[in-house]
């Protein structure tokens, strides 16, 4: 058992609290803005290649593991607050892009937000483990390699109260409206779904309104 888990284990998670001072000051003295009553049962991973400034975490967020924060060029990351977060997410945000994560939504383990335009995830939302949002996309064209090839941009927008089974991924130009449901392992490709839609399937379409 690691040191910290077992510190936490005998101080019944009273350590905590002390490991998420200490990391919110070093959060801080790289010049990223953290909230109040801040809450990390981990150490974060940093690849900052912009504005430490540009990072900003509100008040009441919980992180309950190691999470990965990039960002680079503008990019920008907002986490609001009352947000929690599961253990290993990462967050990433280029060119002038800003991946926000709206108040009190929860994020499952192993998620992966993918921000080369925005990602604008609404307030009061679910997201199980293992999702992802993707807002870019490689070209595949033949005859050049696909990874020099330029990518596609598309803003991705999730309204409030949106719950995101387990395994969802949402790739670029989606945007769910307010109290959408999509199904475990869906992929939730371009379009404008309408709110309270409960989505499914590979590509997710819409089987029924919520009542």
């Amino acid at each position: 058992m690691p040191m910290k888990e077992f510190l936490a284990l005998i101080t019944k998670k009273r350590y905590w609290f002390v490991h998420s001072l200490i990391i919110k000051c070093v959060l801080k003295a790289y010049g990223i803005k953290v909230g109040r009553r801040f809450y990390t049962e981990g150490t974060p991973k940093l690849k900052i290649r912009g504005r430490a400034s540009d990072i900003v975490i509100g008040d009441d967020v919980s992180i309950f593991g190691m999470i990965d924060i990039r960002n680079r060029e503008q990019g920008r990351i907002v986490i609001e607050d009352g947000v929690t977060i599961d253990n290993d997410c990462r967050f990433v945000a280029a060119n002038q892009a800003t991946l926000r994560i709206g108040e009190r939504t929860s994020i499952g383990a192993y998620s992966i937000f993918n921000a080369g335009v925005d990602i604008d995830i609404g307030c009061d939302c679910m997201l199980a483990g293992a999702i992802v949002l993707q807002s870019s996309d490689h070209g595949i064209a033949k005859g050049q390699l696909i990874r020099t090839q330029k990518h596609s941009y598309g803003e991705i927008k999730v309204g409030n109260d949106v719950w995101l089974g387990s395994g969802v991924v949402v790739t670029q130009g989606a945007e769910l409206g307010d109290g959408c449901v999509v199904g475990a392992k869906s992929l939730v490709r371009k379009g404008k779904y309408e709110s309270d839609s409960i989505l499914v399937g590979v590509p997710a379409r819409t089987v029924k309104k919520r009542s």
